[in-house]
């Protein structure tokens, strides 16, 4: 979650990061160090977008089950079709 929030704020950062803590993580190659405060302010953004595909993952899922049986299909031929 760490990596994406630094990403969010600086998609061209270098880093690396052990065990997802703050306190180890390690700026490379010039890359200006963001502070914890920064970096925690956007895990919540992070979430929230994590949240959102998932659930835009659902009503995709759902729109094409529904879009599959107006042509005509089953449900067991729709999850044939996944497989």
């Amino acid at each position: 979650m760490i990596e994406k929030a630094i990403k969010k704020i600086n998609p061209n950062a270098e880093f690396s990061i052990n065990a997802d803590d703050y306190n180890q993580i390690t700026w490379l190659n010039g890359t200006t160090p963001i502070s914890k405060e920064d970096i925690q302010s956007q895990i919540p953004v992070v979430e929230q977008e994590i949240a959102d595909a998932a659930t835009k993952k659902t009503a995709d899922k759902a729109s094409a089950d529904s879009k599959l049986k107006a042509l005509g299909l089953t449900d067991d031929e729709i999850e044939a079709f996944r497989s």
